[in-house]
């Protein structure tokens, strides 16, 4: 029944598929065509209707309504319905074929495991390979029309020669009200333990694997039995058959040319024929005949199982297999390529043509490479290479290292770089830092920038990370590139203050004077204090803020907060690690500001959107700047 044509199609020619257009058996015409005929029959009689036998003020009405229904019918989801549920039929027609049994395992273990040249032998082995095509007969019978017509009732089983007549009465005699497709099975694993016990199976592991592919063969028998209970879901079937039928049926009255002398937008031509609406129709339809045909492949459709064909065809091979070829070895001899230790079969002048194509050898075989680029080089000018690179852009190398460690580059925390960043470039060309001198501790109102603006995410609650380092004697350039103040210390010769602020930032400028002279001495013991605390001072009471005078605040700590940034003059960065820094009651921390001989600080800010109360700096290469 199944219609072959893939000799047809083994090599792409121009317009290939076009010879089988023309062929009628399991065609989509020989499906379609009353369907066809029948939808363009009612299309010709409502518009002989329309034209001929409606009054105009009818006529009115109609063509209101056929306009009302071409709008809407667009609003039933065709395609959707129809490519889901024919992909989903497509797929269970598959695997039902590849459910189907078949014998050719199970009979050359059969061949090879049960030994026995005598009668005895050869009774075992024809006994057990016929239960397995009765198993299998049983369970196609059940799932098959075209099968059952062959075999309607038992007494056809046995007269075919799948049953004797004491079997048939073994099998009537077990009474089950479920399918005993089963049954056979049971009788070939009891032969099977009897050939053991009488030694023509020789060992355990020969059984084990004889029995191990007749449950094979079963569970497909079974599969095919659930395939045949359980189908696809009616409600599912019922939607997609509503859902093309309706859609044609609104298009016998949208789809009508209507008087063009109306002025009806779209109706400016009448052609009586709707050419578009019958292609429409042929796919559409033609696309749910190839649900129908494909859901159920065991019945006797142009293009379902040949099952009658399986079972002779499994029956005779299953019986040669075990019966005339035991035992039955050609004579063995020498190849003809015995001494040949490079052996080529001839080719016809037909396909000569494939000694002339070269041997594949790999996507790369063929790939040049430049000769200067062919030479390996030294492990140490690769480092030497690496670290001039890192001395040239090092702030874009941790930059980037940053990046790469952000969850995704899309995600809040690679955002919030990027905009950190870009806030970053303009504070470095603003001509004016301001810094904050409020020495209340819920003050927020510190501000970074040339417009008294905190950049964002500088000063939330963050996770703070602190980037240590330790002396070497490497030539590197610490990450200091990125100097807020530098216009202004060119500028006015007083780095700390701007003299237009108010008057409680003034108050800071003898204390930043006075400690000019100490500078080098007071970066210097920050330098060699090797272990750093990670974690900021503990906040003073508000009573204690409130009656400390702002002049007695202390500017510079022995003790480094979580977010001082302390290069050596030769240092370079070792790592980074994160530490979480609690925030209690949102004081910003005291950040000393250094001398000006001594070394700049950097400092950066990254909001984190999980954790409300963390802090994150990051050395960037800016200035440093704080109450």
């Amino acid at each position: 029944m199944t219609v072959t044509y893939t000799a047809r199609v083994a090599n792409a020619r121009f317009c290939g598929f076009s010879k089988l257009l023309l062929v009628w058996k399991g065609s989509i015409y020989k499906v379609l065509y009353k369907e066809f005929l029948a939808f363009f029959a009612m299309y010709t009689a409502i518009s002989i209707t329309y034209r001929f036998f409606l009054y105009d003020d009818q006529k009115r009405y109609f063509e209101k309504l056929a306009i009302y229904c071409n709008h809407y019918a667009s609003l039933i989801p065709m395609s959707f319905v129809l490519g889901f549920y024919v992909t989903l039929v497509v797929n269970r027609w598959w695997s039902q074929y590849t459910s189907i049994p078949l014998p050719d395992r199970l009979m050359c273990v059969l061949s090879g495991g049960l030994q026995g040249s005598d009668e005895r032998g050869r009774l075992l082995r024809r006994t057990m390979m016929r239960y397995a095509s009765l198993s299998a007969l049983l369970i196609l019978r059940s799932v098959s029309t075209a099968v059952f017509k062959r075999f309607p009732t038992m007494d056809h089983v046995v007269e075919a020669g799948f049953m004797t007549r004491e079997e048939r009465k073994k099998f009537e005699g077990l009474h089950s009200p479920y399918n005993k497709y089963w049954i056979p099975c049971v009788w070939f694993t009891n032969l099977a333990a009897v050939a053991r016990c009488e030694g023509r199976i020789k060992d355990d592991h020969t059984l084990k694997l004889l029995l191990e592919e007749l449950n094979g063969f079963r569970g497909k028998c079974s599969m095919l039995f659930h395939y045949d209970m359980i189908s696809v879901p009616l409600v599912y079937t019922q939607v997609v058959t509503l859902a093309v039928y309706s859609f044609f049926l609104v298009c016998l009255i949208g789809r009508q040319f209507l008087d063009p002398s109306q002025g009806y937008p779209g109706h400016d031509l009448d052609l009586y024929v709707p050419i578009f609406t019958l292609l429409q129709f042929f796919f559409y339809a033609g696309w749910l005949k190839v649900a129908e045909q494909l859901i159920n492949p065991f019945g006797e459709d142009d293009d379902d199982f040949e099952t009658n064909w399986l079972i002779d065809r499994n029956f005779q091979v299953s019986m040669m297999a075990v019966d005339e070829m035991y035992g039955d070895l050609p004579m063995m001899e020498r190849d003809r390529y015995w001494n040949d230790s490079n052996p080529r079969p001839p080719y016809t002048a037909a396909t000569l043509f494939v000694l002339r194509k070269p041997s594949f050898q790999g996507s790369t075989f063929d790939m040049a490479i430049p000769k200067e680029e062919m030479h390996f080089q030294p492990l140490e000018d690769i480092a030497e290479n690496l670290e001039e690179s890192g001395s040239r852009h090092p702030n874009m190398a941790l930059f980037n290292r940053l990046l790469n460690a952000a969850p995704s580059p899309t995600g809040l925390m690679g955002g919030a770089l990027r905009r950190t960043s870009a806030q970053l470039q303009r504070l470095r060309h603003s001509p004016s830092i301001d810094q904050c001198t409020s020495d209340d501790d819920d003050d927020e109102s510190c501000k970074i920038g040339k417009g008294g603006s905190l950049p964002s995410g500088l000063g939330q609650e963050t996770q703070s990370t602190v980037c240590s380092f330790r002396e070497e004697k490497s030539a590197r350039t610490p990450l200091l590139e990125i100097q807020f103040g530098a216009e202004q210390e060119r500028r006015g010769g007083n780095p700390g203050v701007n003299e237009k602020k108010s008057g409680v930032e003034g108050k800071s400028d003898g204390v930043w004077q006075m400690r000019e002279d100490g500078g080098k001495a007071e970066s210097t013991r920050w330098e060699t204090q090797v272990p750093m605390s990670l974690l900021p001072p503990p906040p003073q009471s508000s009573k204690e803020t409130s009656t400390r005078p702002a002049s007695a605040t202390p500017i510079a700590s022995h003790h480094p907060s979580a977010f001082m940034f302390l290069p050596a003059a030769h240092s370079s960065l070792e790592h980074c690690s994160s530490q979480p820094a609690i925030n209690q009651n949102r004081v910003v921390p005291t950040i000393p500001k250094p001398p000006f001989g001594g070394n700049k600080m950097s400092f950066l800010t990254v909001p984190s959107y999980n954790e409300p109360q963390r802090f994150r700096s990051v050395s960037m290469g800016s200035e440093l700047t704080g109450s």
